[in-house]
């Protein structure tokens, strides 16, 4: 490849246009949920209404390991101006969309333009930065997930409340536009592929069948199915098959959309065991403690959005604090370690504190921000220090695609946990899509609450606070195993500085 000088304004310059197009992509997985009643109340069609979020988190997945590697091959500035440029004209689609149906498809087109954006701005940085002074880069990044999670609910309310649920998307074209223009001025000088390329089409489209069935799989779970649902059954089959024939096929491929090689590297693939749990903690938690609140305090929606802001806050926090110290130390393993640990503590002090206590719940939501800022970059940075500069993309891009398997295992694993938890309070049997985005008020759970009244209220309130205690103690376990893969990482020193 040949390279670009990494001058300081040449990097502040790419770096603006990067964190922008990250920003987008975060903010239309944060945007849409409120204005999800506004839409199924035009079309009137609710079978499709959950697909106008899981179509997007589906095909923005896939797309991630698929850009990684054609940034490879073909130069990653190519890759980022299709990306915007379909996000971009995508958004315009799912505004202008006279059905369901067409909503749907938008979003998947939207989704695909979307990993675009993620997996190739992770990869710019790693080819114009040292992996010594990468991390304080990638805590940027963070910070735009962060912002993205507590103005998404904020925009999207006020747009759907005061103008149209259509301007959640059509907000993406002055800004998509904008971003288009500064990447197309700042990304010349990328470094380029001196390598004749050779698409793998049949890994390819194996992964691409593998990943969608497990993911829809997992989203049928997350949404109530149980394993002994036939539909689920048929998915994880073909998932677990399809991406079996893939692994086969990747190991014999001249050049394989995934090098099996990489998961024979120890450090990369305990980096991206730490990213999967971080992952699995911190989006399960921005979907549930929402709703722990809402149920448990009988705040509305907007005081439970708000409830996030410190563990938004945390994470920008626990992010540059992690990159300037890897820069300084230039050793990753101890921020990781750090934050793995820090995160069971503070899901245990969110646990066992009343949602009513703002102060104190508001510390262990910004310890737990700060503990998954303290891993998401470091992890990726510790990722990149691991693997050749000609396996930079795909290697990017599979800590992407383990942050999102990640997220979606942990909704749908913990959701699921709590439709099991519910069974025993006074709410009832509660069935599929009982904690999703469909009842009149938000879900079929807090329907059923607003019917009681008097002391069965306050009695059902206080069997939801102790089921909530029960899934968070649960889920504090389940981080163990991101503290034992920190545990197990090779304490290596990164490139870049003597």
């Amino acid at each position: 490849m040949t390279s670009l000088p990494p001058t300081p304004t040449a990097i502040r310059s790419i770096l603006f246009a990067l964190m922008m197009a990250v920003f987008l992509s975060a903010l239309d997985q944060t945007i849409v949920a409120v204005s999800m009643p506004a839409i199924s109340a035009q079309f009137k069609d609710i079978d499709l209404l959950a697909w106008v979020i899981s179509a997007y988190m589906v095909s923005l997945t896939v797309a991630v390991p698929i850009y990684g590697k054609l940034g490879d091959l073909y130069g990653r500035r190519k890759l980022m101006l299709f990306g915007l440029g379909l996000f971009t004209l995508a958004s315009l689609f799912c505004g202008m969309a006279q059905s369901m149906e067409q909503l749907v498809l938008a979003r998947v087109l939207q989704g695909i333009g979307a990993g675009g954006m993620v997996s190739v701005s992770q990869a710019i940085i790693a080819d114009i930065v040292p992996p010594r002074e990468r991390g304080r880069y990638q805590g940027y990044f963070s910070s735009m997930y962060a912002v993205a999670s507590v103005a998404g609910p904020v925009l999207g309310g006020l747009m759907t409340e005061y103008l149209s649920w259509r301007w959640v998307f059509l907000i993406n074209l002055p800004l998509g536009i904008f971003a288009l223009v500064v990447a197309w001025r700042t990304l010349k000088g990328l470094p380029i592929p001196q390598r004749k390329p050779i698409i793998d089409y049949l890994g390819t489209v194996l992964m691409i069948i593998g990943l969608t069935a497990l993911l829809l799989g997992i989203t049928e779970i997350g949404q109530g199915h149980g394993l002994d649902d036939l539909q689920v059954q048929a998915l994880l089959g073909v998932a677990l098959l399809t991406l079996a024939l893939f692994v086969w096929y990747e190991r014999r491929a001249r050049e394989p959309l995934l090098p099996m090689h990489l998961f024979a590297n120890r450090s990369a693939v305990l980096c991206w065991c730490t990213v999967f749990f971080t992952s699995f903690q911190a989006i399960s938690l921005i979907v549930l403690m929402p709703l722990r609140y809402q149920t448990v305090t009988g705040g509305g929606a907007d005081s439970a959005a708000l409830h996030l802001l410190p563990l938004a806050m945390g994470m920008p926090m626990g992010a540059y604090f992690a990159g300037r110290r890897t820069a300084l130390t230039g050793r990753y393993k101890p921020l990781i370690a750090t934050g793995a640990v820090l995160m069971p503590i503070a899901i245990l002090g969110m646990a066992f504190t009343p949602p009513q206590s703002i102060v104190l719940m508001s510390l262990f939501m910004i310890l737990t921000g700060i503990a998954s800022g303290m891993q998401f970059p470091t992890s990726l940075v510790g990722t990149q220090n691991s693997v050749t500069m000609k396996d930079m993309g795909v290697a990017t891009s599979t800590t992407n695609l383990f942050r999102s398997l990640g997220g979606a295992v942990g909704v749908a694993l913990m959701s699921a946990l709590l439709l099991a938890m519910l069974q025993q309070t006074g709410v009832g049997q509660l069935g599929p899509g009982a904690i999703s985005h469909e009842g009149a008020s938000g879900n079929v759970l807090l329907d059923s609450l607003n019917a009681a009244t008097g002391p069965a209220l306050e009695t059902l309130r206080a069997e939801l606070a102790l089921t909530f205690r029960n899934l968070l103690i649960t889920s504090a376990a389940i981080s163990l195993l991101g503290v034992a893969a920190a545990w197990a990482m090779p304490n290596n020193l990164l490139r870049g500085r003597d």
